[in-house]
């Protein structure tokens, strides 16, 4: 472990590295005061006060009021603004004399995340703004209040967001994508760790130091790595959960065995790759191709019911996957430990992986039967 600086770089540093900086770049938790332009055609008292409460809202800022849709559309297409409401003529005496006029929303959803809040925010501030009128123009005819809130909006919405009320996508992406950064390099230094011998052709001396045990060569060269691995999750964890105060709604316990059990997995399938492909160039690009798939198959960037049948089976084959519903469960819903017992069930059972390939791997160890470039 310590014959190589790479060691040292690919375990603490990238994971020190990219725990700071996913932690640091979504500490808000939300994106605020995202910039978003308006094209005002109008230009009365109605359409500034349009302006006004827009840019009073928490989550956008209005960064120019345009005059012409081509400018606006300009700035979207270049990516200074996300989006822009256009507020067309006439809309002021188009209200008054209540001809329904029509505001128009331009979002880039190239950027989803951005494009959907500036969009959200738009639709809430129109929302407001016709019901305020409407609410002015029954106080104008004598009703009250109260009679008037009933007209305007007859059914009150009460929303709840269970497990994350805030919507912080610091919470929900990065207590999955952090330890899938961990799995990834625990993943690929292990490849590399048994590929090397391989390579440098000291895989016989290696199983020499064993007496011949394959089991004994694997458990030695692996669990220091192991318990490297699981201090550094454990860190991760008490960087989330201690300092950034990530909910736990469920047991702290349940998350460290689950991190346990998939830096374990993630070793295994390591071993599983390098065993069926004994070659260390071959092994790191299969290795890769599997860890990054793993951020996409497991349900917390796209929804696994929103897959394809087929590949919403393929899911269980990546650990994440089972990593996140501990994570979902114990973190942020605080479930019945049943749906933590499955997920780690599943995990288990990838363990089955290293026997399989064991003798493939021991005889390659032995005999060097590859081509080592």
């Amino acid at each position: 472990m310590f014959s190589r600086p790479l060691y040292l770089i690919a375990t603490v540093v990238v994971l020190v590295v990219c725990s700071f900086f996913f932690l640091s770049i979504m500490q808000q938790g939300v994106p605020e005061r995202m910039p978003i332009g308006v094209v005002d055609l109008d230009k009365s008292t109605t359409s500034r006060n349009v302006i006004r409460q827009l840019n009073s809202m928490q989550l956008v800022e209005v960064k120019m009021v345009y005059n012409s849709y081509a400018d606006a559309r300009q700035q979207v297409q270049t990516g200074d603004i996300y989006g822009f409401l256009l507020i067309p003529h006439g809309f002021s005496d188009d209200m008054l004399s209540f001809k329904r006029p029509t505001l128009s929303f331009y979002t880039n959803n190239a950027y989803t995340v951005g494009a959907g809040m500036a969009y959200k925010q738009m639709l809430t501030m129109c929302n407001l703004v016709s019901a305020g009128f409407h609410l002015a123009i029954l106080s104008a005819k004598g009703m009250t209040n109260d009679i008037a809130m009933k007209i305007v909006q007859p059914i009150a919405i009460e929303s709840h967001q269970i497990a994350n009320p805030t919507s912080n996508y610091s919470i929900y992406l990065l207590g999955t994508m952090i330890p899938g950064v961990l799995g990834l390099i625990v993943l690929m230094t292990t490849i590399f760790s048994i590929g090397i011998e391989l390579k440098d052709r000291t895989a016989p001396e290696w199983m020499e130091m064993s007496e011949g045990s394959f089991a004994i060569a694997i458990i030695g060269k692996m669990l220091p790595y192991t318990i490297l691995y699981f201090i550094l999750g454990l860190s991760c964890n008490v960087l989330m959960f201690q300092i950034m105060h990530f909910p736990i709604a469920g047991s702290y316990i349940n998350i460290s065995i689950g991190l346990f059990l998939f830096v374990a997995v993630m070793q295994a399938m390591g071993i599983v790759i390098i065993g069926a492909a004994p070659v260390l160039r071959t092994a790191l690009s299969v290795g890769a191709l599997y860890g990054m798939l793993g951020f996409s198959m497991s349900g917390f960037t796209f929804p696994s019911m929103a897959m394809l049948p087929p590949f919403r089976s393929l899911a269980w084959l990546f650990p994440l996957r089972h990593y996140y519903m501990i994570y979902v469960n114990e973190g942020l819903l605080g479930g019945p430990e049943v749906n933590t017992f499955i997920p780690i069930a599943a995990m288990i059972a990838f363990f089955i992986g290293p026997f399989i390939v064991s003798r493939r791997l021991k005889y390659a160890a032995i005999n060097l039967n590859y081509a080592p470039k």
